[in-house]
């Protein structure tokens, strides 16, 4: 069974086509995304019918009123015949010279504690030291580049076999993961949500060899409770993105950060970085 959220349309189709599709998935009338624009309800059925060829300012203000990621509001305007307004550089380029820095500053400050950036894919762009003890046991083809956090995280061969709490973290990412895909329209993710809810439950999980713990925060968020030599170490994440990004790679950039849900899950991470 195949996500119900892949997209339906050609991605080079008309900029009618994209505006509706984008329109339904937003679940929005057409009356309401026009008064959202400040156009009338019959203008935007003559856009999204191709009987009117809207112009590059009308494109702009529909994919702001839709929250288009900016990948998708290039795509609308190429459809509708003008160029791409966002540039999209790699992560190394110069010009992103002080988001990578911060970004690295970040993941370095963040220690002893795990944290990690993932661009729009999960793959992961840089870790800190704190991330490497945690991945022990991981089958190496899981490990070689470009590396998935959530394939890692869930296959069976991954992390997957030391993780206590197993049910909840998988039902947890996988809606997460969900959700991204219903708001970004990303085929590619669609295919990635459809390949981890495929996995079956590791043979030797984390659960079996090791209680669940309480955590601090029970009833407030799903920890991530890991089966180590040093005992279960309990985590609680959180997203950072940079503000107001004008540029799709930078857009597109997530740090995910790891805190100990419990004062003995501190402790022992200060002394795994340590070592």
């Amino acid at each position: 069974m195949t996500s119900p959220l892949r997209r339906q349309t050609d991605s080079q189709g008309p900029s009618g086509t994209l505006l509706r599709e984008w329109r339904h998935r937003r679940k929005l009338s057409q009356l309401a995304l026009a008064l959202a624009a400040g156009v009338s309800q019959r203008h935007l059925s003559f856009v999204e019918s191709g009987r009117t060829r809207p112009s590059r300012d009308m494109v702009l203000r529909l994919a702001t009123c839709l929250e288009l990621p900016l990948r998708e509001r290039n795509r609308l305007l190429l459809a509708a015949g003008f160029a791409p307004l966002y540039p999209e550089r790699r992560l190394d380029d110069p010009v992103l010279g002080a988001a990578r820095a911060a970004m690295e500053r970040v993941l370095t400050a963040h220690e002893p504690y795990p944290a990690l950036a993932v661009d729009r894919h999960w793959t992961l762009v840089a870790a800190n030291r704190a991330v490497g003890p945690l991945l022990a046991g991981a089958a190496p083809a899981l490990l070689a580049p470009p590396l998935n956090v959530l394939r890692l995280t869930l296959h069976p061969d991954g992390v997957a076999p030391r993780i206590v709490n197993y049910g909840q973290v998988r039902t947890h990412l996988l809606e997460r993961l969900h959700q991204q895909v219903g708001a970004s329209g990303d085929d590619a993710l669609a295919t990635l949500y459809d390949e981890l809810r495929g996995y079956p439950p590791p043979a030797r999980d984390g659960a079996r060899r090791s209680p669940a713990i309480a955590s601090e925060g029970a009833g407030v968020f799903v920890p991530l409770q890991l089966a180590t030599d040093d005992g279960v170490l309990s985590f609680l994440s959180t997203t950072t993105v940079f503000g107001t990004p004008v540029d799709v790679t930078l857009a597109e950039l997530a740090l995910e950060c790891f805190f100990p849900a419990d004062a003995e899950t501190a402790e022992r991470l200060r002394g795994m970085v340590l070592r």
